[in-house]
């Protein structure tokens, strides 16, 4: 397998560090915006490890994509960028004839009219609405494989295979205890997607209903998470998982709700109010005159890259499906969970745990790929697949799941 990682960030960079222990790929070439940034991810894997190689392109560009993957002989495009370049990566893979990874989903827009009752565009819409020119041409777009949307998603098939006869609920639920010293405000993640995906109108599934959106921040509860976590309140937050699981698990509601708090659910407000949440470019006067940019990447700019955090960040993280239904005809209720430890990840790799949680299971995925362990056409998400190979390579991985009974 040959293999066009785009995207060097935080996630992009630890995919390389995950990679490079293992043995099933011949080559990934490492492909950013930024030159240097693909070169850097490339030296650090050390001058021994020769199946790495560093080249520019342009993600926007879908020819300069596709000559790429030609030039390389990539069988395989993983997409390691934000969701603004989800669509022209995909439809480069797919022009090349290679398969196609993703972590994030082609992006969503808002009902015109009834933005808090009705979906508009929903997120991943337009990658389905080509899924039988994936089908004709025998090509796999695995969408939504990063830990939430993708770790989750595989929690979701597990237990509707093997721990419940009838499903009433499924839930992914995200928590934290993550602090980083010296930062008065430093999100963990990026926060172009962060602030995308937050202050969308969240989506929620219902069986006889469908999808259907609230407004953002809805339906707070507080949930207990494991491994010294705790109680953190979580929200209905727009999540690729809502528009995944229905497609593939009988499941009779469908949420995501991810732990904020109320210091950064006030600062995103802040930031919607004074329209700094907005991509539409603005001008800007400067002093080799006026520019245009976006109100998102100025915030973005202004705030310390997540992935060089990871010396100063303490705690841990955790993506996990809760689940309710039944099992033999009693009442079941659990919680599969994924936690990393911040000081374990950056010991381990030198990366911190929110992007190295990330980051693993696209490279488990990609192994499951070319093993035949994972095999299929079309747009296809994490759901569509057997469970039991992914969780057990996870683990293999040294980077175990778990599962408590409610």
């Amino acid at each position: 397998m040959r293999v066009l990682l785009v995207g060097a960030g935080g996630v992009g960079t630890a995919i390389t560090k995950i990679a490079a222990r293992r043995a099933f790929f011949e080559h990934m070439v490492v492909a950013d915006y930024d030159q240097g940034r693909a070169e850097a991810a490339v030296a650090a894997l050390g001058a021994d490890e020769k199946r790495f190689s560093a080249c520019r392109v342009d993600a926007s560009d879908r020819a300069a994509v596709v000559r790429l993957l030609a030039e390389h002989d990539c069988g395989v495009l993983l997409n390691a960028t934000d969701p603004r370049f989800v669509m022209p990566l995909f439809e480069a893979a797919l022009e090349a004839g290679a398969h196609y990874l993703d972590m994030a989903m082609s992006l969503s827009y808002p009902h015109p009219d009834r933005p808090y009752e009705e979906c508009g565009v929903k997120l991943g819409d337009a990658q389905f609405e080509q899924a039988e020119r994936w089908e004709r041409a025998g090509r796999l777009a695995l969408v939504g494989i990063g830990v939430e949307p993708g770790l989750s998603d595989v929690f979701a098939r597990y237990a509707a295979d093997e721990l419940f006869d009838e499903i009433e609920e499924i839930g992914i639920r995200d928590g934290a205890n993550l602090s980083v010293e010296g930062y008065e405000f430093a999100p963990s993640f990026s926060i172009w997607t962060t602030i995308e995906e937050c202050l969308n109108p969240p989506v929620v599934y219902e069986e006889g209903r469908g999808w259907f959106t609230t407004p953002p921040f809805s339906e707070a509860e507080v949930f207990d998470f494991p491994e010294g976590i705790g109680p953190v309140e979580c929200v209905n937050v727009e999540h690729e998982e809502v528009l995944l699981i229905p497609r593939w698990v009988p499941a009779k509601r469908v949420t995501f709700k991810y732990g904020l708090g109320d210091d950064f659910i006030g600062k995103l407000k802040a930031l919607h109010a004074l329209g700094l949440d907005s991509t539409a470019p603005v001008t800007v006067p400067g002093g080799a005159g006026a520019v245009r940019v976006s109100p998102r990447d100025v915030v973005a700019a202004c705030l310390p890259d997540p992935a060089g955090l990871g010396d100063r960040m303490t705690g841990k993280t955790c993506a996990g499906t809760w689940v309710k239904g039944v099992k033999d005809g009693a009442p079941r209720e659990v919680y599969l969970y994924h936690v990393v430890d911040n000081q374990w990840s950056m010991r381990e790799y030198g990366s911190q745990a929110v992007v190295w949680q990330t980051a693993v299971n696209p490279v488990v995925a990609l192994e499951l790929v070319a093993s035949g362990g994972w095999t299929g056409t079309g747009v296809l998400g994490p759901e569509a697949f057997p469970p039991r190979p992914f969780l057990d390579l996870l683990t293999e991985y040294g980077s175990p799941w778990g599962l408590r009974e409610h």
